[in-house]
Protein backbone atom coordinates (compact mmCIF):
# COMPACT_ATOMS: atom_id res chain seq x y z
CA UNK A 1 0.00 0.00 0.00
CA UNK A 2 1.96 3.22 -1.16
CA UNK A 3 -0.41 6.07 0.13
CA UNK A 4 0.94 10.00 -0.77
CA UNK A 5 -0.51 12.95 2.04
CA UNK A 6 -0.90 15.88 1.32
CA UNK A 7 -0.04 18.43 3.93
CA UNK A 8 -0.48 22.19 4.32
CA UNK A 9 1.77 24.44 6.29
CA UNK A 10 -0.11 26.57 8.78
CA UNK A 11 0.33 28.70 12.04
CA UNK A 12 0.23 26.60 15.22
CA UNK A 13 -3.34 27.58 16.32
CA UNK A 14 -2.79 26.97 19.58
CA UNK A 15 -0.20 30.21 19.81
CA UNK A 16 -2.09 32.29 18.09
CA UNK A 17 -3.43 35.58 19.77
CA UNK A 18 -5.59 37.91 18.97
CA UNK A 19 -5.75 41.18 19.47
CA UNK A 20 -8.27 43.07 21.40
CA UNK A 21 -8.46 46.43 20.28
CA UNK A 22 -9.58 45.02 16.27
CA UNK A 23 -9.92 41.61 17.13
CA UNK A 24 -7.44 40.51 14.50
CA UNK A 25 -5.11 37.34 14.72
CA UNK A 26 -1.32 38.26 15.56
CA UNK A 27 0.60 36.17 13.31
CA UNK A 28 3.86 37.34 13.89
CA UNK A 29 6.58 35.04 15.46
CA UNK A 30 3.57 32.51 15.01
CA UNK A 31 5.63 28.78 15.00
CA UNK A 32 4.35 26.76 11.17
CA UNK A 33 3.44 23.11 11.86
CA UNK A 34 1.61 20.99 9.65
CA UNK A 35 -1.98 21.38 9.78
CA UNK A 36 -3.98 19.56 11.86
CA UNK A 37 -6.54 17.52 10.15
CA UNK A 38 -3.42 16.61 7.95
CA UNK A 39 -1.96 15.02 10.32
CA UNK A 40 -4.89 12.47 11.07
CA UNK A 41 -4.88 11.34 7.05
CA UNK A 42 -1.14 11.00 7.61
CA UNK A 43 -1.57 8.43 10.68
CA UNK A 44 -3.99 6.99 8.62
CA UNK A 45 -1.33 6.29 5.75
CA UNK A 46 0.88 5.20 8.28
CA UNK A 47 -1.51 2.71 10.27
CA UNK A 48 -2.19 1.04 7.21
CA UNK A 49 1.22 1.07 5.60
CA UNK A 50 1.85 -0.85 9.32
CA UNK A 51 -0.45 -3.23 8.32
CA UNK A 52 -0.09 -3.92 4.74
CA UNK A 53 3.29 -2.65 4.05
CA UNK A 54 4.18 -0.36 1.08
CA UNK A 55 5.53 3.39 1.94
CA UNK A 56 3.90 6.74 2.90
CA UNK A 57 4.95 10.06 0.89
CA UNK A 58 4.24 13.65 2.18
CA UNK A 59 3.47 16.21 -0.75
CA UNK A 60 3.29 19.75 0.23
CA UNK A 61 3.50 23.17 -1.82
CA UNK A 62 4.84 26.52 -0.16
CA UNK A 63 7.41 28.84 0.51
CA UNK A 64 11.04 28.78 1.64
CA UNK A 65 10.87 27.66 5.23
CA UNK A 66 8.52 24.51 4.37
CA UNK A 67 11.70 21.65 4.54
CA UNK A 68 11.77 22.15 8.19
CA UNK A 69 8.32 21.95 8.88
CA UNK A 70 7.89 18.95 6.89
CA UNK A 71 10.20 17.16 9.47
CA UNK A 72 7.47 16.84 11.61
CA UNK A 73 5.10 14.65 9.39
CA UNK A 74 8.58 12.49 8.50
CA UNK A 75 8.98 12.12 12.39
CA UNK A 76 5.58 10.81 12.45
CA UNK A 77 6.18 7.86 10.35
CA UNK A 78 6.10 9.32 6.40
CA UNK A 79 9.18 7.53 4.71
CA UNK A 80 9.99 10.45 2.31
CA UNK A 81 8.71 13.66 0.91
CA UNK A 82 8.51 15.59 -2.07
CA UNK A 83 8.02 19.41 -1.40
CA UNK A 84 7.48 22.21 -4.05
CA UNK A 85 9.08 25.02 -2.99
CA UNK A 86 9.19 28.89 -4.37
CA UNK A 87 8.68 32.39 -2.42
CA UNK A 88 4.79 32.87 -4.65
CA UNK A 89 3.57 29.72 -3.51
CA UNK A 90 3.51 31.34 0.10
CA UNK A 91 0.23 31.55 1.30
CA UNK A 92 -1.19 30.42 -2.80
CA UNK A 93 -5.11 30.46 -3.24
CA UNK A 94 -6.57 26.29 -3.65
CA UNK A 95 -6.19 26.70 -7.29
CA UNK A 96 -2.92 26.80 -7.49
CA UNK A 97 -1.81 24.81 -4.52
CA UNK A 98 -4.04 21.53 -5.98
CA UNK A 99 -2.16 22.23 -9.37
CA UNK A 100 1.29 22.55 -8.37
CA UNK A 101 0.50 18.88 -5.89
CA UNK A 102 -1.26 17.18 -9.17
CA UNK A 103 2.37 17.95 -10.84
CA UNK A 104 4.55 16.57 -8.47
CA UNK A 105 2.20 13.56 -7.38
CA UNK A 106 2.14 12.97 -11.76
CA UNK A 107 6.40 12.95 -10.62
CA UNK A 108 5.77 10.25 -7.89
CA UNK A 109 3.53 7.97 -10.41
CA UNK A 110 3.40 4.92 -7.94
CA UNK A 111 0.82 5.53 -5.41
CA UNK A 112 -3.06 3.36 -4.46
CA UNK A 113 -4.25 6.16 -2.26
CA UNK A 114 -3.84 10.00 -1.59
CA UNK A 115 -5.28 11.04 1.47
CA UNK A 116 -5.88 14.90 2.88
CA UNK A 117 -7.41 16.32 5.59
CA UNK A 118 -11.19 17.38 4.85
CA UNK A 119 -10.06 20.95 5.07
CA UNK A 120 -7.33 23.20 6.51
CA UNK A 121 -6.38 24.13 9.95
CA UNK A 122 -6.36 27.95 8.59
CA UNK A 123 -9.27 28.65 6.22
CA UNK A 124 -10.80 25.35 6.12
CA UNK A 125 -11.94 25.88 2.44
CA UNK A 126 -12.04 22.31 1.26
CA UNK A 127 -11.65 22.70 -2.18
CA UNK A 128 -8.04 20.86 -2.40
CA UNK A 129 -9.04 17.26 -2.36
CA UNK A 130 -12.15 17.59 -5.07
CA UNK A 131 -9.74 20.04 -7.23
CA UNK A 132 -7.15 17.05 -7.13
CA UNK A 133 -9.37 14.39 -7.74
CA UNK A 134 -10.51 16.12 -11.00
CA UNK A 135 -6.83 17.01 -11.92
CA UNK A 136 -5.80 13.41 -11.75
CA UNK A 137 -9.02 12.25 -13.17
CA UNK A 138 -9.21 9.99 -9.81
CA UNK A 139 -12.37 9.23 -7.72
CA UNK A 140 -12.86 10.80 -4.71
CA UNK A 141 -14.43 10.16 -0.94
CA UNK A 142 -15.09 12.64 0.98
CA UNK A 143 -15.92 13.37 4.87
CA UNK A 144 -13.88 10.03 5.67
CA UNK A 145 -14.57 8.83 9.32
CA UNK A 146 -12.77 5.50 9.06
CA UNK A 147 -11.79 3.18 5.96
CA UNK A 148 -10.08 -0.19 5.15
CA UNK A 149 -8.40 -1.57 2.40
CA UNK A 150 -8.65 -5.04 0.74
CA UNK A 151 -7.04 -5.66 -1.96
CA UNK A 152 -7.90 -2.79 -4.97
CA UNK A 153 -10.67 -1.88 -2.72
CA UNK A 154 -11.26 0.82 -0.21
CA UNK A 155 -14.43 1.06 1.79
CA UNK A 156 -14.74 3.91 3.39
CA UNK A 157 -17.74 5.66 6.04
CA UNK A 158 -18.36 9.12 5.46
CA UNK A 159 -19.90 11.37 8.03
CA UNK A 160 -22.97 13.30 6.01
CA UNK A 161 -23.79 15.06 9.54
CA UNK A 162 -27.22 13.41 9.55
CA UNK A 163 -26.03 10.32 8.60
CA UNK A 164 -23.20 8.01 7.71
CA UNK A 165 -22.68 6.44 4.34
CA UNK A 166 -20.71 3.70 3.54
CA UNK A 167 -19.41 3.64 0.08
CA UNK A 168 -16.91 1.46 -2.09
CA UNK A 169 -14.60 2.43 -4.57
CA UNK A 170 -11.19 0.93 -6.70
CA UNK A 171 -8.08 2.06 -5.88
CA UNK A 172 -6.15 4.28 -6.76
CA UNK A 173 -8.64 7.21 -5.19
CA UNK A 174 -8.65 10.54 -3.55
CA UNK A 175 -9.96 10.19 -0.18
CA UNK A 176 -10.40 13.50 2.43
CA UNK A 177 -11.11 12.45 6.35
CA UNK A 178 -12.18 14.10 9.27
CA UNK A 179 -10.24 14.69 12.45
CA UNK A 180 -12.33 12.27 13.94
CA UNK A 181 -10.72 9.45 12.01
CA UNK A 182 -8.08 8.69 14.18
CA UNK A 183 -5.60 10.63 17.33
CA UNK A 184 -2.80 11.36 15.95
CA UNK A 185 0.50 10.02 17.19
CA UNK A 186 3.28 12.07 18.70
CA UNK A 187 6.23 11.42 17.51
CA UNK A 188 9.17 10.36 19.98
CA UNK A 189 12.75 12.09 20.31
CA UNK A 190 14.20 9.35 18.57
CA UNK A 191 11.88 9.69 15.70
CA UNK A 192 12.30 13.57 15.42
CA UNK A 193 16.13 12.88 15.38
CA UNK A 194 15.73 10.72 12.32
CA UNK A 195 13.52 12.34 10.02
CA UNK A 196 16.08 14.71 9.03
CA UNK A 197 17.67 12.18 7.47
CA UNK A 198 14.80 10.29 5.58
CA UNK A 199 14.99 11.32 1.68
CA UNK A 200 13.00 14.78 0.70
CA UNK A 201 12.90 15.78 -3.10
CA UNK A 202 12.41 19.64 -3.04
CA UNK A 203 10.98 20.89 -6.59
CA UNK A 204 11.02 24.67 -7.81
CA UNK A 205 8.55 25.75 -10.36
CA UNK A 206 11.03 25.25 -13.17
CA UNK A 207 10.83 21.46 -12.38
CA UNK A 208 7.34 21.24 -13.04
CA UNK A 209 7.19 23.05 -16.24
CA UNK A 210 5.73 26.00 -14.75
CA UNK A 211 6.86 29.99 -15.01
CA UNK A 212 5.95 32.11 -11.81
CA UNK A 213 4.44 34.75 -14.58
CA UNK A 214 1.62 31.66 -15.16
CA UNK A 215 0.19 31.32 -11.44
CA UNK A 216 -1.83 34.71 -12.15
CA UNK A 217 -3.22 36.87 -9.66
CA UNK A 218 -3.35 35.76 -6.14
CA UNK A 219 -6.09 35.42 -3.49
CA UNK A 220 -5.16 37.99 -0.92
CA UNK A 221 -7.46 38.04 2.52
CA UNK A 222 -8.47 41.28 3.26
CA UNK A 223 -9.78 40.48 6.84
CA UNK A 224 -10.61 37.57 8.40
CA UNK A 225 -12.31 38.72 11.68
CA UNK A 226 -14.14 37.05 13.61
CA UNK A 227 -17.85 38.22 13.42
CA UNK A 228 -19.06 40.78 15.97
CA UNK A 229 -22.05 39.53 18.11
CA UNK A 230 -24.23 41.71 20.46
CA UNK A 231 -25.08 40.51 23.72
CA UNK A 232 -28.64 41.35 24.97
CA UNK A 233 -27.99 40.89 28.67
CA UNK A 234 -30.88 40.10 29.76
CA UNK A 235 -31.47 38.12 33.28
CA UNK A 236 -33.95 35.95 34.72
CA UNK A 237 -34.14 36.27 38.66
CA UNK A 238 -37.05 33.53 38.89
CA UNK A 239 -36.33 30.41 40.37
CA UNK A 240 -34.73 27.48 38.42
CA UNK A 241 -38.41 26.97 37.06
CA UNK A 242 -39.99 29.83 36.06
CA UNK A 243 -36.44 31.21 34.67
CA UNK A 244 -36.67 28.45 32.35
CA UNK A 245 -39.57 29.11 31.21
CA UNK A 246 -38.96 32.55 30.85
CA UNK A 247 -36.00 31.62 28.97
CA UNK A 248 -37.90 29.67 26.20
CA UNK A 249 -40.07 32.63 25.68
CA UNK A 250 -37.65 35.11 25.35
CA UNK A 251 -36.21 32.90 22.49
CA UNK A 252 -39.35 32.09 20.73
CA UNK A 253 -39.82 35.50 20.47
CA UNK A 254 -36.35 36.19 19.20
CA UNK A 255 -36.77 33.38 16.57
CA UNK A 256 -33.48 31.13 17.93
CA UNK A 257 -35.97 28.16 18.85
CA UNK A 258 -39.27 27.17 17.00
CA UNK A 259 -42.51 25.88 19.21
CA UNK A 260 -44.07 22.79 19.27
Amino acid sequence: MNSIVCVKQTPDLQQVRIRKETREPILENVPLTIGNIDKNALEEAVRLKEKQEGKVTLVSVGGEDLEETIKEGLAMGADDAVLVVDPQLDGAESAVVAEMLAKAIRKIGDYDMILLGEGSSDNYSGQIGPRLAELLDLPQVTFVRSLSVEGNLLRATRNMDDCLEVVEVELPAVVTVLSEINEARIPAVTQILKAGRKPKEVLSLSDLGVSAASLGKQVRTLSNKAPLQERKQIMFKEDADAAVAKLVLALKADGAVGGY
